[in-house]
């Protein structure tokens, strides 16, 4: 039995309430067992105390949109890289994710079952993983690696055992491949509803896959395994057909429109708004080869992103934080926040919506997301308070201790 008792800091919950002081957390072994005011509690001696030294306590944060398969890089380096060697990458990237202070993610796409299992058992560090392993695309669609040379790059390589094609068209179609998706254990479904900035041959406001197929694949995700669904989804009719299929996260969320806005309260739907994916779009763009037609459609919508999530936020959408990590580094996560923060976003909104509300977007809710007794004990400690500088998350030197299920994963205090 490892108990700890994490002490001296500003304790942050995750709830939305007011920070407290003179809190304590304690764990267990992988649980959260008691979380109060110090003087409710009986120390044994027998505690390893994490002296917060002044500093914030809060939950694991979750980001729920990343491919930890993927950094973005030149097209010239990928072609010159072997096929094993992105597993090795993916550890570092799993690594510098979990020094981030991020102990749970969605993979968005092209992480197999089998990183998920080493992660598990241990084999390597890194943040507890919920997989959609590959993502639904129409032909000539977001997801198609087809070049106007006529020639196909995808981003991400596929077709490999655990690793299905995504390509289908019709609702035959559709229904097959999420089945193949499941059974190469998908706990999410992600489709490509719209085009998107990354593309080659589409544009973010075209639609994808018709309305009885994005309700086929939401069916069989609903009876087969209970699965839910999330939807690349960045013009306005691409999210309003996703909505109205029962989709359960928009994903990006770009040309969010009034009707929108009302569906997505009407229905429950949640936002992954991914702010940071064009901002890296374009910090990056020299540097990871990125191509001019990303660079001119992330010039195109940064801004109308930036009043869709305003537009969502302030009308009460639920906002869970995700980022597209792989488009920009791994690490870099908890910029997000600071840019919803820049976009009309309450600081401390800003951090349920990387704890709480993300975790009930995985469904996840029972276990993380919050600093509550019986919970995983995934908690992280922070240099100084990040409601007064939210941007002080996004400098991993201020992540100064990392706990995950129990297991002190960094603490540089």
């Amino acid at each position: 039995m490892v108990k700890q008792l994490i002490k001296n800091g500003l304790v942050v919950d995750g709830n939305g309430g007011e920070p407290k002081k003179d809190h304590v957390v304690v764990t267990e072994n992988d649980q959260i067992v008691y979380v109060g005011p110090e003087s409710g509690y009986s120390v044994t001696g027998k505690e390893i105390v994490v002296d917060a030294a002044d500093g914030t306590i809060l939950p694991g944060m979750i980001d729920t949109h990343v491919h930890m398969m993927l950094e973005y890089s030149p097209v010239s380096q990928r072609l010159e890289t072997p096929f094993s060697f992105m597993y090795y990458q993916a550890a570092e990237y799993l690594k510098n994710t979990l020094q981030a202070g991020v102990t749970s993610v969605r993979d968005a796409l092209g992480t197999d079952l089998g990183v998920k299992k080493a992660v598990e058992e241990g084999l390597i560090p890194g943040p507890r993983l919920q997989l959609s392993i590959n993502a639904l695309t129409i032909t000539g669609g977001h997801g198609d690696g087809y070049q106007v040379s006529g020639n196909e790059l995808d981003l991400m390589p596929s077709g490999y055992p655990g690793m299905p094609s995504g390509k289908c068209d019709g609702v035959a179609e559709v229904r097959k491949k999420t089945r193949e998706m499941l059974r190469a254990g998908a706990e999410v479904i992600k489709v490509h509803a719209t085009g998107g900035v990354l593309s080659a041959t589409d544009h973010p406001e075209f639609t994808q896959f018709s309305l009885d197929e994005l309700k086929a694949i939401v069916e069989e995700g609903r009876f087969r395994k209970g699965v839910k669904v999330m939807a690349h989804a960045q013009g306005a009719e691409g999210i309003k057909n996703a909505v109205r299929a029962g989709i359960h996260s928009i994903e990006h969320g770009i040309f969010i429109d009034d009707e929108a806005v009302e569906l997505m309260l009407e229905n429950g739907t949640y936002l992954v708004p991914t702010l940071l994916a064009p901002v890296a779009v374009l910090e990056t763009a020299e540097e990871t080869g990125m191509p001019d037609t990303a660079v001119q459609k992330s010039k195109e919508v940064i801004e109308a992103h930036k009043a869709s999530f305003t537009k969502a936020y302030k009308a009460g959408v639920k906002i869970a934080m995700g980022t597209d990590a792989g488009v920009m580094k791994h690490g870099t996560n908890l910029r997000e926040l600071g840019l919803m923060v820049d976009a009309g976003m309450a600081p401390m909104d800003s951090i349920v919506a990387t704890t709480k509300t993300a975790a009930e977007c995985l469904g996840w809710d029972d276990k993380v997301g919050t600093l509550e007794q019986g919970k995983l004990a995934d908690i992280i400690v922070v240099k100084g308070n990040p409601l007064e500088d939210i941007y002080s998350l996004a400098n991993n030197d201020n992540i100064q201790v990392v706990i995950k299920n129990g297991k002190v994963e960094k603490n540089i205090l």
